[in-house]
């Protein structure tokens, strides 16, 4: 946004913690929810990151006070929220539809919650034009909707939430009508904007890159249940199971027995185990395809196999590989002039066990 340097005068005010205690939610036999517990620092950002039908728009609702629990409680700046309807939890959302008033100006799409709250005519005015100036759009505001792009109109209603000064910012998959140029821009708009404000914000999202690109820290769903909460680095790091693993990054899973000394794969391939190394049950290796390295000759502890696919990404390329009985991908830096791989070449493959982590299965 070209509003770096705008004011936050009377935008910007004490951040607040968001707790989310023990809860549930079903519909009829469809259990949401399960017993969700979180604790939502004050300034954060924060994503609830999953695929879909996991229940993490369904927890943003809750939070919004569109939802309400079977069991359990929802407290913001340690108030205890749950039994208020939306309008007095205060929190301001943006939906994935933006949901702007088609025949309204900008101006009076932000202006438009500030009016029913009964504010004074001159404080609307001032916020609203704070607002779009903030995001970017104070020459814009007497346009419709319908005549800005798709990154502008995010923006309005952003602008539209943020000008009642809520307690917390709610974004349910605000970027997915976006292009992804335009998606890398405005995530970072958002971030820049959300840090000067000091404002607690949610963000629902199926994208692993665009909570790993902006939030502080995420909350990986899967079937209602919180996987495991931690920064993207942690968690892309040290999955706590193999569904955090595959679903965070590319990720080589490999299952195998330990005997004697090794860990064995299938079909005659094996790989020393150091003498220290403490394994789970069922124990399956996760490697990440930058860590795996490839060489067209043999080296002490590679592992032979054959190039099953190429897929040229830019800075790197992934190569497919099968070995023996199993599909394993590597990542490669691109070197202009350097020769690829080609489907069907024989390579020889070393798995760092030391940049590996052992799940159980």
């Amino acid at each position: 946004m070209s509003a770096g340097m705008m004011k936050t005068d009377g935008l910007r005010r004490a951040a607040v913690n968001v707790d989310i205690r023990h809860v549930d939610l079903s519909y009829g036999a469809n259990h949401v929810l399960k017993d969700v517990n979180l604790q939502i620092n004050p300034g954060e950002f924060f994503a609830f990151l999953g695929p879909s039908g996991c229940g993490k728009t369904t927890l943003l609702r809750l939070i919004a006070g569109f939802n309400r629990a079977d069991r359990g409680d929802v407290l913001i700046g340690g108030a205890d929220v749950s039994s208020l309807p939306p309008w007095k939890r205060d929190v301001g959302m943006v939906f994935q539809s933006y949901a702007l008033w088609p025949h309204m100006s900008v101006a009076q799409n932000v202006a438009f919650g500030l009016e029913e709250r009964k504010i004074p005519r001159d404080e609307i005015a001032r916020r609203v034009r704070t607002a779009l100036e903030l995001v970017g759009l104070g020459h814009l505001g007497e346009r419709k909707p319908s005549q800005l792009s798709g990154g502008q109109q995010q923006r309005v209603a952003v602008a539209r939430t943020i000008v009642i000064e809520p307690k917390v910012l709610l974004l349910d998959e605000p970027l997915s009508n976006l292009d992804a140029k335009m998606r890398v821009q405005v995530r970072r708009e958002l971030r820049e904007l959300q840090q000067r404000l000091n404002l607690t914000t949610i963000f629902v999202t199926h994208d692993q890159e665009e909570a790993n690109a902006i939030c502080d820290r995420i909350a990986i769903m899967n079937d209602g249940v919180i996987q495991q909460v931690g920064t993207p680095v942690a968690l892309y790091e040290r999955p706590a199971n193999l569904f955090v693993a595959n679903f965070l990054g590319a990720a080589n899973v490999i299952a195998g027995k330990v005997e004697a000394g090794f860990f064995h794969m299938g079909e005659g391939l094996r790989i020393a185990l150091p003498e220290a190394v403490d394994l789970p049950v069922n124990p399956h290796l996760v490697i990440r395809p930058h860590f795996v390295a490839l060489s067209p000759a043999p080296r002490d502890a590679a592992l032979p196999a054959v190039v099953s696919h190429t897929e040229f990404l830019g800075a790197t390329v992934r190569y497919g590989l099968a070995m023996g009985g199993l599909s394993l991908s590597a990542d490669a830096p691109f070197e202009s002039g350097a020769a690829l791989f080609k489907p069907g070449d024989p390579v020889f493959v070393t798995l760092p066990l030391e940049k590996g982590v052992w799940l159980p299965g």
